[in-house]
């Protein structure tokens, strides 16, 4: 699912979370989290209505990262999905650089 797995790990590091917290948050193992965020498993949709309800955001924001973009049909959409994407990760690796 395109970049979903890893927008669904940036949105719980944003929010100094551990896989555990969501594990226990929406019911399910944090193995089955673990392999999400790794791009292992494709979560459900009630999955990421779990994920949403949790983070305080909606299914459809979260979906937005993986829906299939064309660079041709959306290159706008792609440039904010990846935009978006850096952002969290600039800010998981300045949290990362204040921790240690």
């Amino acid at each position: 699912m395109a970049q979903l797995n890893e927008a669904l790990r940036l949105i719980r590091v944003f929010h100094d979370k551990k896989i555990k917290d969501v594990a226990d948050a929406i019911n399910v193992s944090s193995g089955y989290i673990s392999d999400i965020e790794k791009g292992n498993k494709t979560p459900s949709v009630d999955i990421i209505e779990k994920y949403a309800e949790y983070f305080k955001t909606t299914a459809s924001a979260l979906m937005f990262f993986s829906e299939e973009l064309d660079d041709k049909k959306g290159p706008f959409k792609v440039s904010i999905r990846n935009k978006m994407l850096s952002l969290l990760k600039a800010i998981e690796d300045r949290t990362l650089g204040e921790k240690k």
